[in-house]
C-alpha cells in the first residue's frame, strides 16, 4: 500500500494533466490611435528595428486609419519595410536618412523587418 506522500504525488501529477489543449491567443492590447507612426532601424549600426508612437510607446494594436509614417533609418547596413494589406513601404539598403510616407491602414496583421536580416530584425502589430 503506497504511503501518503506517494498518494500526493499520484495525485498532483493526475491533477496536472488536466486542462486545455490549445493555449489561448495573446490579446494585442487596447487599440492605439497615435498623432502619426515612427519607424526607427539601425540605431548605432546595430541590429534594432521599432515601430512606436511619437513618445515611443511600441504598436501593437493600431486603429485603421490613415497615419503618417516618419523612418529614422540609422545605418547603412538595414532598411525598414513595412508591409501588410495593401502597404508596401521601404527605406534603401546602403542609405541613411529620415523618410515620410503616408500610410492607410485596413484590418489585419502587419509586418516590418530590416530585408537583409529579417530573420533577426523583425516586428508586427495588428490594425483593428
Amino acid at each position: 500500500m503506497p504511503g501518503i506522500a506517494g498518494l500526493a504525488i499520484v495525485a498532483g501529477l493526475v491533477a496536472g494533466c488536466g486542462g486545455s489543449s490549445s493555449p489561448k491567443a495573446a490579446s494585442p492590447g487596447p487599440r492605439q490611435h497615435p498623432a502619426a507612426l515612427v519607424g526607427a532601424v539601425g540605431h548605432d549600426d546595430g541590429f534594432n528595428i521599432s515601430l512606436t508612437d511619437p513618445s515611443g510607446q511600441a504598436i501593437h494594436n493600431l486603429a485603421a486609419g490613415t497615419y503618417s509614417l516618419t523612418i529614422k533609418d540609422e545605418s547603412s547596413l538595414h532598411n525598414f519595410h513595412l508591409t501588410g494589406a495593401g502597404v508596401d513601404k521601404a527605406t534603401s539598403i546602403g542609405a541613411t536618412g529620415t523618410s515620410t510616407f503616408t500610410v492607410t491602414f485596413t484590418p489585419g496583421t502587419y509586418t516590418f523587418i530590416c530585408d537583409p536580416h529579417s530573420a533577426q530584425m523583425h516586428g508586427k502589430f495588428t490594425v483593428s
